[in-house]
């Protein structure tokens, strides 16, 4: 008997005989909130349990000679196309480009449309047979072929005309080029979740003076790595904004410039889920916590509600 007595006394959880229970009605409005308070509390920790964080980790990057992928949609809504050149300062022989040009007129709708092929970089007529599989359907269309012998009448002008030594004056009025613009989108790569490209939607309108712009470019080499394990390789950038209003006695022509280096650092962000473990221990801490702050409130109450309405209580308190 002295053992079992013992042992019963190591009992944290001591049991109430049933004729001393006794249930009230600030016990039961007690009981009503703690439940609705336990059953929020476990549907915001089960939600917090299926989403997924990332995390971020950085490390040199060792890949060299990948292509850069640049995707731009931009509008000059005060600039004819015939006036929008594209100059690159570096030549890449393997550089493949796909851009088209759209007229608008002064409403902004869709007049004309120009494409532009990589006829400067790789000569149409030298590539090889890959190449022209590649472009087979596209090379099909009518304007392709227009544009291909206008260009190539062009460059036979061009080369004649450096032939006979000829040279070029330009003079006018480039306040009056307005290169007021607007970029829908400018990426560096394909979109994961969360990615927020800073020049996206971006508005500059100049009214009654020109100028250059220049959008310096930090590049960050990044792969995002689903939890799926797939591996999407992208980058992400920074960017800085100048602007240079014209004067005068300037020499430089208005124009809009996109200059970008790339990080020597790679960042690469991980989708990750919470164990079950961490799952677990969350739900009985927060409900094990509720549960026992309602009993505490619920002996608060009952205490209260006693000395309130016992007669020798109400006679000490008179």
């Amino acid at each position: 008997m002295g053992l079992k007595q013992t042992i019963r006394s190591l009992d944290v959880f001591p049991r109430t005989e049933e004729h001393l229970l006794q249930k009230t009605q600030s016990g039961a409005l007690v009981s009503v909130v703690g439940l609705v308070i336990m059953a929020t509390l476990f549907i915001h920790e089960l939600t917090y349990y299926l989403t997924t964080y990332t995390v971020h980790e950085m490390s040199v990057d060792l890949k060299r000679g990948e292509t850069l992928p640049i995707h731009i949609n931009m509008t000059f809504p005060s600039l004819p196309c015939d006036d929008a050149i594209d100059l690159s300062g570096k030549h890449e022989v393997d550089l493949d480009t796909n851009i088209w040009k759209l007229r608008l007129n002064s409403h902004g709708h869709i007049i004309g449309t120009k494409y532009l092929s990589d006829l400067v970089e790789k000569q149409h007529t030298t590539r090889n047979h890959d190449d022209k599989e590649h472009h087979d359907d596209s090379a099909k269309k009518p304007h392709k072929f227009s544009f291909d012998k206008d260009a190539e009448n062009m460059i036979n002008k061009v080369k004649k005309a450096l032939e006979n030594g000829e040279g070029c004056r330009i003079f006018g009025g480039a306040k009056h080029v307005n290169v007021s613009h607007m970029i829908h989108d400018l990426s560096f790569g394909p979109k994961y979740p969360g990615l927020h490209n800073p020049l996206d939607d971006t508005v500059r309108i100049l009214r009654d003076t020109s100028g250059t712009f220049k959008y310096y470019i930090k590049i960050v080499p990044t792969e995002y790595r689903y939890i799926s394990k797939e591996v999407l390789p992208t980058n992400q950038f920074s960017v800085s904004e100048y602007f240079s209003p014209m004067n005068e006695f300037d020499r430089t022509w208005p124009a809009v410039y996109f200059l970008y280096d790339l990080s020597p650092i790679t960042v690469t962000i991980k989708e990750e889920c919470w164990s079950f473990l961490h799952f677990i221990t969350r739900l009985s801490a927060v409900l094990g916590g509720t549960f026992a702050l309602t009993g505490m409130l619920d002996r608060w109450m009952y205490r209260l509600i006693k000395a309130l309405t016992t007669p020798s209580a109400r006679g000490a308190y008179r």
